[in-house]
Formats: C-alpha cells, structure tokens, sequence
C-alpha cells in the first residue's frame, strides 16, 4: 500500500491511517499498520534487519486519521507518558446522523467493555450494573450541517476502547455507518464516518510543539464538508 506520512523525524513516525486496515494484529492475521510502516523504514532507509517501531496509540479498525509510531524506545516511553498525562491533545471528526443540543458540550460517562463482544457500553453514573467501568470525558462541537449529514469536532479527555463511538451514540448522535452502535446501515467499504484530525503535543525528546494534522479520507460525504478543511 502507499503509506501517506504525514510526520516524521528520527524518534517518530506519523502516518494518515486509511480506515479498514488493523493497527495491531488479531484473529484475522491481516498485515498491520506497523507491518506497512516497517516495510516504508526498511525502503526508505535501506535498514537491514529488524526494524524497531513501537505502537503508542490506537484506532479502530474502520476508523482513519493520525497514526503515531515510536522509531526509537527513547520516543516510545516518552510518548507513553505523555498519553497517561493526558498531554496530548487528541481532535477527532465524525459525521454523525442527527444533531446534537446543545450544538456544542461535555459528554461525561462510564464506559464497560465488553471484550467477548467487542462491544462497549456507556453509563450516566456508576452503579452496581456499571461495576468495573471507567471514566470517560469528551468534548464536542458542531462544525457544519449539510441535510441529513451533521460535522462534529471531538476533544478526548480520556482514550478509553470505542470511546468517541458510543458516547456520541449516547448522546443521539450516531456515527454515520457504525452499525455496532445504532446505525440503520453499514458504509460499502466497511468504514465509519470518525477520522483522527490531528495529534498535538510536545515532543519527547526535542521539546518543541508538535501539532500533526490528517487530511479526511477522499469520499461522497467527506467531501460534502471539503470546504470547512482550510477553517478548520
């Protein structure tokens, strides 16, 4: 595949994630994002051998958008704690199905993961049915509305597994395609309309401001809102 880097230096790596591909291995045995990466390193850099790349984030697996690899184990520990610090600013977009009200807030749930399921589920308050759920904040903000389709910008406070996905379903704000959180119908290729924007931070070892941006994918309802990239 043709990897799009969209950031890199000798600690780090960034690349634009297209959704459907895995970014850590599974059942499946399909070739990951760091196997992509790998390869790119070894090419790029005529690298014999094992190449290091360590992973310091996720994303689902029909989700696209900023995709952050260590190249170094100096990079990876700092980035590591950097992500429990909660000192990286995470912005995602999602097209959603309905509009939210208020049209701009904070989501604040519980959120349980079913791992047999791959599933999670949201609480508004811990209880003994929430036993073992953690924490999950969000902010959230309506960009654009073309008919049905509604553009929202999502700021992460806590990274926790389907996060972005059922709170916003939570909030009667389905993710256009996600079918496992409510969605009448499922995009052809697979996809989810959520996409990581960009990933801002401090970098690790050379303590300057990092900010790395994601382009959406090229596609019918990504494109309804192509002239809110140069604002936003």
């Amino acid at each position: 595949m043709h990897l799009q880097v969209l950031y890199e230096d000798n600690h780090l790596i960034a690349i634009n994630k297209p959704a459907g591909y895995l970014v850590q291995g599974d059942q499946t045995g399909d070739m990951t994002m760091a196997d992509f990466v790998k390869q790119y390193i070894k090419i790029q850099y005529n690298k014999p051998g094992d190449v290091f790349l360590g992973t310091i984030h996720r994303l689902d697996r029909p989700v696209s958008g900023v995709l952050l690899y260590a190249r170094t184990s100096k990079g990876l520990t700092r980035m590591n704690e950097l992500f429990k610090q909660r000192e990286i600013e995470k912005l995602y977009w999602a097209v959603t199905l309905e509009q939210p009200e208020p049209l701009e807030g904070k989501l604040t749930h519980y959120i349980l993961k079913d791992k047999t399921k791959n599933r999670a589920k949201a609480y508004d308050r811990m209880s003994r049915r929430s036993e073992g759920a953690k924490k999950a904040e969000l902010e959230y903000k309506v960009l654009g509305r073309i008919a049905s389709h509604v553009l929202q910008e999502v700021k992460l406070g806590t990274g926790r597994p389907h996060q972005i996905r059922v709170q916003l379903a939570k909030n009667n704000t389905i993710i256009r395609g996600d079918m496992k959180y409510g969605a009448p119908e499922g995009n052809r290729d697979g996809s989810i309309h959520l996409h990581c924007r960009s990933l801002s931070f401090i970098h690790p070892v050379k303590k300057e401001p990092v900010t790395i941006t994601a382009p959406p994918p090229t596609e019918d309802i990504w494109n309804l809102f192509s002239d809110f990239w140069e604002d936003f």
